[in-house]
């Protein structure tokens, strides 16, 4: 439970009296620095709302009515959700503002038709003609069809074949588990048993979406009208072979592998945190343990649900649910930017604050458990943080990075152990293109996203500039006392300036998107001691600088994922983008500059009266394309850090702003 979710009377009249001698630079760091601090749970950690498309509140209605566990209470509230969420046009956008997605339109009418809502009603039918018009349920996704064929609306001819003996298969074999991505693996473990059994769904009220589709689905050809390379078609013709010899494949060795994936993903459940600790593998983890003759009163089972039902947010009329949480990455970062803010002010309740959060996150380091990171890494010492509460099979660099640099800020021995074990693991999980993966060295099999199965193009976990460059950011700092980092380092650098655009940004994977990957890489430069004139580091400035916006502000849309020169237009300003830039200047010595003035001038104008910035545009990846994220903390403490940096930078003359 939260300790405060808002100011409360008695705090508002003291920051009144607080601030009304402050400058406005001062008085807006004060009160956001207060607020943020009041959502700290007692335990220590912050945590905010992470918000996906439509597509998972969807699935839980879908996954309702696929178990016959339905929740008529929970289904309405989000069904409520999901027609708030709908376009003008009908459809359903994998963020708010973009273009309409037919997989995930297709899944919110059906979630919809499942809890009720009448076919002829006005939500219904403009989402039913934008689908059709866009050639029917047929074009859905993968995982769509999946959905389709189990609630038996397509044939199983309509989705990949996917036999469980893939568990079987040797490691040289060109797919194999450990060339795939952690995500993809949870997935997919447990799909391998759903789809090897043709698992039905119990649909109790017999709901079908028939009307959805142009040609009768028996008679559909087309389902792979998507898979276009030549791998990709000979994969899909190599499964249509395999798929005749299927009623041949000896009892045993299907029992075998059957085994195999359950005991794979039973080992790898996670408590009431999940398998993969992300929503669509908890799902299917769920689905398949009620197929595998697992009670629903279990205690396996009855933890799987719980784990599923921890990523909703249930409010007064509405409710949706998360695809996963955030918590050691939302007290990462917030604990940077309170370090950032107690520079300048050496304030007794943040230092408190601070401190209770670094020993909270000191609990969550990964040590000697198991992980699937050490297939590639067998004699790596254990040393990272994952992303969500538990997630011991997979800890990531990015959030350890975060984590530890926030330790090392802290200069307190206690957390000397930690912050060893952590820039060890991170140093020993660099590819061998010097690059970072997030959660495996060397993921980078590439034809795998060329598998029927992989239409979203998201298989695989390479190295990423955004990433390496946090990993930098961290061993920057602890190269002077273990000089062994710094070839590490190095190879790292090289590999970042390989990755730059030409016009001086850099990609960014896990936030939106080149602004974002901008200031990672140029935080990390600072960080590794790279010179303020060097060319790359000039390159990124001048890219930034002409991206501002007339008012001061920077922005980005995630449609800049969907195309090579799209990242030229910059969209609507937004408190996160605007803050980022600012970071990433001060990060290359452009503190004084006037396009930082002004950045800055943005942010007060535009902070609320609770001390916090509202940008309603989604502003990160779960996949580029194909999903995406709202960190709900990003427009609350990434402006204030910006805010506290830039007064630390030029606490001289700040009274000026």
């Amino acid at each position: 439970m939260l300790i405060d979710t808002a100011l409360s009377p008695r705090l508002e009249t003291h920051f009144d009296a607080l601030t009304s001698s402050l400058s406005p630079l001062d008085s807006a760091i004060a009160i956001a620095r207060t607020h943020l601090i009041s959502l700290q749970n007692e335990a220590g950690f912050w945590v905010f709302e992470l918000e996906a498309d439509c597509t998972i509140p969807a699935e839980y209605i879908l996954m309702m009515h696929f178990m016959d566990e339905i929740d008529v209470s929970l289904q309405k509230k989000i069904a409520n959700f999901l027609r708030a969420q709908q376009s003008a046009d009908g459809s359903y956008p994998l963020y708010k503002g973009g273009t309409g997605d037919i997989s995930c339109t297709i899944k919110a009418y059906y979630a919809m038709k499942l809890a009720g809502d009448p076919l002829e009603s006005g939500h219904m039918a403009r989402a039913r003609n934008w689908i059709l018009a866009k050639g029917g349920a047929a074009r859905g996704n993968v995982f769509t069809r999946i959905m389709m064929a189990m609630f038996e609306q397509i044939p199983w001819r309509g989705v990949p074949y996917m036999p469980v003996e893939i568990m079987l298969l040797p490691k040289w074999f060109p797919f194999h588990l450990d060339k795939v991505s952690y995500w993809s693996r949870t997935v997919m473990v447990p799909l391998f048993i759903l789809c090897t059994y043709k698992v039905k769904a119990r649909n109790p009220l017999k709901i079908g979406i028939a009307e959805l589709f142009v040609t009768p689905p028996d008679q559909e050809r087309h389902y792979f009208a998507h898979v276009k390379t030549p791998l990709g078609k000979t994969v899909l013709a190599v499964e249509r072979i395999a798929r005749l010899f299927d009623p041949f494949i000896p009892v045993f060795v299907r029992q075998k592998a059957t085994t195999k994936a359950q005991d794979w993903f039973t080992e790898r459940l996670n408590g009431t945190d999940g398998l993969g600790a992300i929503f669509t593998a908890m799902v299917n983890s769920y689905e398949a343990l009620a197929y595998l003759g697992i009670p629903a009163d279990n205690e396996q089972r009855l933890t799987a649900k719980a784990a599923i039902n921890r990523l909703l947010v249930i409010k007064d009329d509405m409710a949706y649910c998360q695809p996963c949480v955030s918590p050691i990455w939302d007290t990462g970062l917030t604990s940077l930017v309170l370090q950032e803010v107690d520079r300048f002010e050496h304030n007794p309740t943040t230092q408190i604050a601070l401190n209770l959060a670094l020993e909270w996150l000191s609990t969550k380091q990964l040590r000697d458990e198991a992980g699937d990171w050490r297939i590639q890494r067998p004699n790596l010492l254990g040393g990272g943080w994952a992303f969500q509460f538990g997630n011991s099979y997979y800890p990531d660099v990015d959030d350890t990075a975060v984590v530890a640099l926030a330790m090392v800020q802290t200069k307190d021995k206690k957390f000397a152990e930690n912050i060893e074990r952590a820039g060890i693991w991170i140093a020993g999980m660099q590819s061998r293109n010097g690059g970072y993966g997030a959660f495996d060295a060397d993921n980078i099999h590439h034809y795998l996203n060329h598998i029927p199965f992989a239409d979203h193009g998201a298989l695989l976990d390479p190295p990423t500039a955004d990433v390496s460059a946090r990993c930098i950011m961290l061993l920057g700092q602890l190269v002077s006392d273990h000089p062994e980092y710094k070839p590490v380092i190095d190879r790292c650098i090289a590999f970042l300036r390989q990755e730059q655009e030409t016009d001086g940004s850099w990609f960014g994977r896990w936030g939106t998107n080149y602004i974002y990957g901008t200031w990672s890489v140029l935080t990390a430069f600072e960080s590794a001691g790279v010179a303020k004139n060097d060319s790359s580091v000039r390159k990124a400035v001048n890219w930034l600088k002409s991206k501002q916006h007339p008012d001061g502000g920077w922005g980005e849309d995630n449609y800049s994922y969907h195309g090579k020169n799209i990242h030229g237009v910059c969209h609507a300003s937004s408190a996160f983008h605007t803050a980022l830039a600012i970071l990433a200047l001060l990060s290359a010595g452009e503190a004084g500059c006037p396009k930082i003035d002004a950045g800055v001038r943005y942010l007060l104008k535009n902070q609320q009266t609770d001390g916090f910035w509202n940008d309603k545009n989604f502003n990160a990846p779960g996949f580029p394309k194909v999903f995406y994220l709202k960190y709900h903390g990003y427009d609350k403490f990434f402006p204030l850090w910006a805010l506290a940096r830039y007064r630390n930078e030029t606490q001289l003359n700040h009274s000026s702003i």
